[in-house]
C-alpha cells in the first residue's frame, strides 16, 4: 500500500471512529439524562403549584395538606382558592384526592386558602386554617373544620372564626393571625401556635374548638411566620420562617410553653421562593422535612410554589443538622 493511500485509509478510519465514539457518548449522555430525570422526586407534585405543606401521619400513611397556588403564570400575587390533599405509604409515590376544603365552606370567610394543618384526635380530624374574614371582622382569621376521615368531607366545626384580627394587638397589620399549627401534648392537652411577626400560642379545651385561657406570645429571633411544633425524645422543637426572604430556624425546649432556646438556621432560602413553610415528621423510623420552593420550570416563583420532601437528621445532642435540599428527594428503597 502506498503511503498516500495508507494516510487516506487511516484518516477515514479515524473520522469513522470519532463519529461512532460521539454517537456512543451521546447515547450514554441521553441515557444518563433519562436516569437522572426519572430520579428527580422533588417537587413531589409537578402538575399543580402547591404550597404551605402540613403533613399528617395516620394509619401507616402520610397525608400532605397544601394550599393551591392558582395565579396565572404572568401574575405575581397570591391566588389560593382551595386546599389540596395527597397521600403516600412510602414517601415516594403520591396520590391526589378530591379537593377536601375551600374557604367558601366557611360562611363567614371571604377567601384565601392560606397555610393550614390537620390533626387527629379520638377519630376526628380537625383542620385549622387561615382565611380572609368577611367585612364583619376584616383581616386574616383562623377557622376550624372537622371530618370523620383525613380525606373529608370537612365542615365548619365552630360556625365562626376561632381567632380574629381584633383579638391580637401586638402588631398593626391585618395578617398577623395566620399559619396555625396544632400540637397535642403527652397529657392530651392541645396547643395552637400561629402568627406573623409575632409568634403566639393558646391552650385549647379538650373539644379542640375552644380556647382554654389567654393568648401568649413567644420571643423568637427574626420570627416571620410558619411556626411548627414537633417532639423527639424529651425535646420539643419549634421551627419557623426566619427573616425575609425566609429561611427556616428553630428553637428547643423541654416544655411546650417554653422557655425556648434558639438554635439557629436549618434550611436556607428555598430556591426561587421568598417564602418558606415546613413541617417535620417521623415516618417508619425516618425523619422528613416537608417544605416548598419555586422550582418548577419555567414559571415557578414565590407565587407558584411546589412542595418538596427531603430527609432530616439530628446531631447526638438532639440539635438538627442543616437540611440538604435535593432534586432527587426521597428515593425508593432497594
Amino acid at each position: 500500500m502506498s503511503r498516500a493511500l495508507y494516510t487516506l485509509v487511516t484518516a477515514v478510519a479515524l473520522v469513522s471512529f470519532n463519529a461512532i465514539a460521539q454517537e456512543v457518548n451521546l447515547e450514554r449522555g441521553n441515557l444518563l439524562y433519562e436516569i437522572l430525570e426519572k430520579s428527580y422526586n422533588n417537587p413531589i407534585i409537578k402538575d399543580k403549584y402547591t404550597a404551605d405543606p402540613a403533613a399528617l401521619i395516620y394509619d401507616n400513611k402520610v397525608y400532605i395538606y397544601a394550599g393551591h397556588d392558582q395565579a396565572p403564570d404572568n401574575e405575581e400575587r397570591y391566588i389560593m382558592n382551595e386546599w389540596l390533599v395527597y397521600s403516600s405509604d412510602d414517601m415516594v409515590n403520591w396520590q391526589e384526592h378530591p379537593v377536601p376544603l375551600k374557604p367558601i365552606d366557611f360562611k363567614w370567610a371571604r377567601g384565601d386558602a392560606w397555610a393550614a394543618q390537620v390533626i387527629e384526635k379520638a377519630g376526628k380530624f380537625y383542620w385549622y386554617v387561615t382565611v380572609q374574614h368577611d367585612d364583619s371582622n376584616p383581616g386574616k382569621a383562623i377557622g376550624i373544620a372537622v371530618a370523620d376521615s383525613p380525606l373529608g368531607p370537612f365542615k365548619d366545626a365552630l360556625g365562626k372564626a376561632l381567632i380574629t384580627n381584633d383579638m391580637t394587638t401586638q402588631t398593626k397589620i391585618s395578617w398577623d393571625d395566620i399559619d396555625p399549627t396544632i400540637y397535642i401534648d403527652d397529657d392530651g392537652t392541645p396547643y395552637l401556635y400561629w402568627g406573623n411577626q409575632v409568634c403566639k400560642y393558646v391552650k385549647l379545651k379538650d373539644n379542640m374548638i375552644e380556647m382554654d385561657g389567654p393568648i401568649h406570645t413567644i420571643d423568637l429571633p427574626k420570627f416571620t411566620e410558619a411556626p411548627f411544633i414537633h417532639k423527639r425524645g424529651e425535646w420539643y422543637y419549634l421551627s419557623y420562617a426566619y427573616d425575609f426572604p425566609e429561611k427556616i430556624a428553630y428553637a428547643m425546649s423541654k416544655s411546650l410553653t417554653g422557655p425556648w432556646e434558639f438554635k439557629g438556621i436549618i434550611n436556607e432560602v428555598a430556591g426561587n421562593s421568598n417564602t418558606n413553610h415546613q413541617s417535620i415528621i417521623e415516618f417508619k423510623d425516618d425523619w422528613y422535612f416537608v417544605y416548598h420552593n419555586g422550582s418548577i420550570p419555567t414559571h415557578g416563583s414565590s407565587f407558584h410554589r411546589s412542595v418538596c420532601v427531603d430527609r432530616l437528621y439530628y446531631n447526638i445532642d438532639g440539635t438538627i443538622k442543616r437540611i440538604i435540599m435535593t432534586s432527587e428527594g426521597i428515593q425508593p428503597e432497594n
